[in-house]
């Protein structure tokens, strides 16, 4: 069967999907900031993109941290799965979640629709943060482009600079775009945190960003973050 996998669609077309997404996006259409087992989540991945299916996602990434094997048994999984007519399979993204020093502070930069058997990434997919040179964000940024990928700065407001630090940083080493859509704190029912939203989108307005939302789960459920 045809594998409804986005693993070998263009970063064309996910900018597309990137650029129509709005605060109502996240978590019931699209959710592009989850993790399982494989890093530091509590999902196994054939659980994460079953219950996926059952919330009816048009489209998601697993980004766990430094590694894509989640996103490689997800993607396996779904090669058996038959879809009907009442759960569509969503597309699924590669992604990976990468430490990195931006500035004076440690950042993570989310990656998208990368080649994962690409030489250029694998410092990145060790299971453990890069070190020395390859720490730097602009090498993360540099080897996600390479490998085909985007890059997109996470969560901007929770690291000790400033948004309005660090977007501009960002933008200036060609990352692609922001999580402008992210719940700050973990309330039952996830939504994107309002003060929060109203700058990062602005700021990465201004610089010509791609926006993008995520609950970033690492617990049981995918419509929250714990």
């Amino acid at each position: 069967m045809v594998v409804n996998s986005a693993a070998q669609v263009t970063c064309p077309a996910l900018k597309l999907v990137f650029e129509a997404i709005n605060p109502e996006s996240c978590p019931h259409s699209y959710n592009f900031h989850m993790h399982t087992v494989c890093s530091d989540g509590k999902l196994q991945p054939e659980a994460l993109i079953q219950q996926a299916i059952a919330l009816g996602l048009k489209g998601l990434a697993i980004t766990d941290h430094h590694s894509v094997q989640g996103y490689q048994a997800a993607n396996q999984w779904l090669t058996t799965w038959k879809p009907s007519s009442f759960e569509p399979a969503p597309l699924l993204w590669s992604g990976v979640e990468i430490s990195a020093k931006l500035l004076t502070t440690e950042v993570h930069i989310l990656g998208y629709g990368f080649d994962p058997n690409h030489p250029g990434l694998q410092p990145y997919l060790q299971g453990q943060a890069p070190q020395n040179e390859d720490y730097q964000a602009q090498r993360v940024i540099a080897a996600l482009h390479t490998a085909g990928g985007l890059a997109i700065l996470a969560h901007p407001a929770r690291y000790s600079c400033s948004p309005a630090e660090l977007i501009p940083a960002a933008a200036n080493l060609g990352i692609d775009g922001v999580e402008t859509y992210y719940c700050y704190n973990n309330p039952p029912v996830w939504s994107p945190s309002p003060q929060q939203t109203a700058l990062i989108y602005a700021l990465g307005s201004s610089h010509g960003l791609l926006h993008t939302c995520g609950t970033d789960t690492h617990g049981l459920n995918l419509l929250r973050r714990l």
